[in-house]
């Protein structure tokens, strides 16, 4: 076949050493094909050309490029090997640049603690060690064959960066630099005291939990003296001891029937977005978390069925979501077979947060704080008691418990796990009668918004 002039300039070739050569200041990145895809060459302003990788994250989705090397220093084939590993560790859910930086902090880490006594481990190298050792996924060189694996860490992708961001926002800000063995019971209580009088008691109580767990880690490595007090312990203590509250209040608000008939009514018209609209009109039809609705896939959809395949819950048990009448058809509006979301952001692709729900619920009930406009009718209700999208799931338990659905089926309609020997030994998973008590919960919805006393 001949290719017009215009055509074979268009045509992609993959890259060559006589290619970079030939590149001069200012030229466009050259970029590789086939299964080098993501290694391209940049020509800075000195004329020094680099190879970098170009990829997205597997943690955030974001863009990232990680440097390889200069050439001619690193040749194209030396380059091509190093990004063959890099997709690999990719592939295996690390980004290549996040580890690369976590690798660079461990090494100054240890640096650090070998050139000065071993009592002067600062909170901040404590609380390093423990994110990058036990919380978050990690390669470790195995003894006997030295090659490099990949060690889960103890939380989920969700939970490491959580409990990142808990431990550097408070613990690190304010005692990082301080010696940890230094570090007093008082100094601790005074921090979680600071936290709490701003509002954040439960962020107050994560705190003190973490950094308690990353002493302890410490003291299990012999980091300190062996007559040494884990303070973050004996802070715990003292915090107990003086009934400052650092646990969330157990939810106990359910929506009656009245209640219900408002909010089904008023949600349309809500200052809520449309996705958040309908991940709370999905929660009430099948007593799912807002989280999983917020990360739902198309893909494990089968409304022929009428099931969900819910694969990621908090329990880590997956199960098949019994879907009604109603929610079938709800769902049928919305299916957009080119998106891999349900609730994905038109920004990033990714899935909405769950916290934007009770972020936008605070803005409607604080307008006067925010520069959001909203018209009177989307404001927050005023006329009824506080609620939260998590009270949703409680009003479907207890409107199924109303209804006469046994407790044993009510508990699956939430997935929840069962307890003690019951779990060990019953294994039923109810979906037959799932399906059945949530058609008798969406008719009864309908009811509740057709009465029109």
């Amino acid at each position: 076949m001949v290719h017009s002039r215009e055509q074979q300039t268009n045509i992609k070739k993959a890259l060559s050493a006589k290619a970079i050569e030939k590149m001069k200041i200012g030229d466009p990145d050259k970029a590789d094909i086939g299964e080098y895809v993501g290694l391209r060459v940049h020509c800075g302003k000195t004329g020094m050309k680099t190879f970098f990788y170009r990829y997205r994250s597997p943690v955030d989705d974001s863009i990232k490029q990680y440097k390889i090397g200069t050439f001619p220093q690193v040749s194209l084939a030396e380059a091509r090997i190093e990004l063959s590993r890099l997709k690999a560790e990719r592939n295996q859910g690390f980004c290549p640049k996040q580890k690369r930086e976590q690798e660079k902090l461990q090494r100054q880490i240890e640096q650090e603690l070998a050139q000065k006594d071993i009592s002067q481990l600062t909170v901040h190298q404590m609380i390093e060690t423990y994110l990058t050792e036990v919380i978050e996924d990690h390669w470790a060189t195995d003894p006997r064959t030295k090659e490099q694996k990949k060690v889960l860490g103890v939380r989920k992708p969700k939970g490491q960066a959580e409990t990142r961001r808990t431990l550097y926002g408070d613990a690190v800000r304010v005692l990082g630099s301080r010696v940890a063995s230094e570090v007093t019971r008082k100094d601790i209580v005074a921090l979680t005291k600071e936290i709490i009088d701003r509002g954040s008691n439960v962020q107050a109580g994560r705190v003190l939990s973490e950094l308690t767990l990353a002493y302890e880690y410490a003291i299990g490595l012999e980091r300190f003296t062996a007559n040494f007090a884990n303070p973050a312990l004996l802070a715990k203590m003292s915090i107990k001891q003086s009934r400052l509250k650092v646990t969330c209040k157990k939810g106990t608000r359910v929506l009656n029937n009245q209640e219900l008939k408002n909010v089904l009514a008023w949600l349309p018209t809500s200052g809520f977005t449309t996705h958040q609209k309908h991940i709370l009109f999905l929660t009430l039809w099948t007593g799912c978390r807002t989280g999983e609705l917020c990360d739902a896939r198309w893909r494990d959809f089968n409304l022929d069925q009428g099931t969900w395949h819910l694969k990621a819950s908090k329990n880590s048990t997956e199960r098949y979501v019994q879907l009604s009448r109603q929610c079938v058809n709800f769902l049928l509006n919305l299916y957009r077979p080119d998106q891999e979301y349900l609730f994905a952001s038109s920004r990033t692709g990714l899935p909405i947060q769950q916290k934007s729900l009770t972020e936008i619920k605070w803005q409607m009930k604080n307008p006067d704080k925010v520069q959001a406009n909203f018209r009177p009718e989307q404001l927050w209700l005023d006329n009824m008691d506080d609620w939260n999208p998590h009270d949703l799931r409680r009003t479907v338990r207890t409107g199924l418990s109303r209804l006469g659905c046994p407790s044993d089926i009510a508990e699956a309609v939430l997935g929840h796990s069962k307890k003690g020997i019951e779990g060990t030994y019953n294994l039923h998973n109810y979906e037959k009668e799932c399906a059945e008590w949530l058609q008798k919960w969406a008719d009864y919805l309908d009811e509740i918004i057709e009465n029109k006393s």
